[in-house]
């Protein structure tokens, strides 16, 4: 374990009573973000009261179904072919965060995949409070350029060696928490801990397995000439403005989509859509930030997004920027 920097605040003699007894620091690997996406990786750190490592724990899963976003965790068919099923480690991966706070670099998310898979399993994970880094990083006011995994993890000296693997991302968060629990206590600072709601009931659409390689598209979306169109949810966060080049996509941002996507455009408007942000199906003024793979062509969208100014990135960068959207401001 790399030691905590200078700047690092030491443990505290007299320990928050109110504070947890220990935590479970998780990361899993999806096939991707939507509600019918499945783990294929997971991770947990179990740690003491005081942030201390007393183990970790890793696993593949066999998600029987395209694994998705291969160029992201590494992660294709064949590799997965051999791995356990959830059902097969879902008791192993329960007994790793009994009676522990989840905690997790946002937690919301690892938690409700968690969750779903779970339910699938008609069971229930057995955690009832989860704690978010980039909350918790907020509460402290730590001068982090955004929210991202690596920034909390620069800030602290914690090197990441392979990013987006569940079980090194979890190790760099363990050992990014550790001082961030350790200033909390020292400061006094009630911890941003928020219930865990398990899943009573499940229904999953079908979702086929397909033969891609790992390169290809992804189970249950097939690619069409027309859809018809889909009602979805409010976006419940306010639009923050514009995204800007080298900062994160924050929540309640509005994205709109533009030609020919490798990804189904259903599941990418999904991602968006779990992810926080406004799917747009028109460009105006107020669009944040406009998805296309061919910025040089004359789709009335594009037209407009240079007309208005809107940002334009083509699909590859909105899957990386979808990895650590920033919360909504509350």
């Amino acid at each position: 374990m790399l030691e905590d920097r200078a700047t690092a605040v030491s443990s505290p003699t007299q320990w928050p009573a109110a504070y947890p007894k220990g935590y479970a620091v998780v990361d899993v690997e999806t096939t991707g973000l939507a509600r019918d996406d499945r783990i294929i990786s997971a991770a947990v750190y179990r740690l003491d009261e005081r942030g201390e490592v007393e183990d970790h724990w890793y696993t593949m899963v066999n998600p029987e179904r395209d694994p998705g976003p291969v160029w992201i965790h590494g992660l294709t068919s064949e590799v997965l072919e051999g791995a356990p099923l959830f059902t097969d480690i879902a008791e192993e991966f329960a007994a790793r965060l009994d009676g522990r706070v989840l905690v997790a670099h946002n937690a919301v998310f690892d938690w409700q995949m968690i969750a779903r898979e779970y339910a699938r399993a008609q069971r229930e994970a057995p955690v009832r409070q989860r704690l978010c880094t980039i909350a918790l990083s907020k509460e402290l006011g730590l001068p982090l350029p955004n929210f991202k995994l690596e920034s909390l993890a620069a800030h602290y000296g914690v090197v990441q060696q392979r990013a987006h693997h569940a079980l090194d991302d979890a190790r760099v968060l363990a050992e990014a928490f550790r001082p961030s629990l350790r200033a909390a206590a020292a400061g006094g600072v009630r911890l941003p801990l928020l219930e865990c709601r398990p899943l009573t009931e499940w229904s999953d659409r079908p979702v086929p397995r397909q033969p891609t390689g790992g390169q290809g598209g992804y189970g249950g979306y097939r690619p069409s000439s027309w859809r018809p169109s889909r009602k979805r949810p409010l976006c419940p966060h306010p639009n923050p403005g514009r995204y800007e080049d080298g900062k994160p996509l924050k929540q309640g941002m509005r994205v709109a989509f533009s030609g020919d996507t490798s990804v189904d455009r259903e599941l990418l408007e999904d991602r968006a859509t779990e992810a926080g942000l406004h799917v747009a199906s028109s460009i105006s003024r107020l669009t944040s930030l406009l998805v296309t793979n061919d910025p040089d062509s004359g789709t009335s969208k594009v037209v407009k997004a240079r007309q208005f100014g809107t940002p334009v990135v083509d699909e590859a960068a909105f899957g990386q920027l979808l990895r650590d959207v920033e919360p909504a401001d509350e």
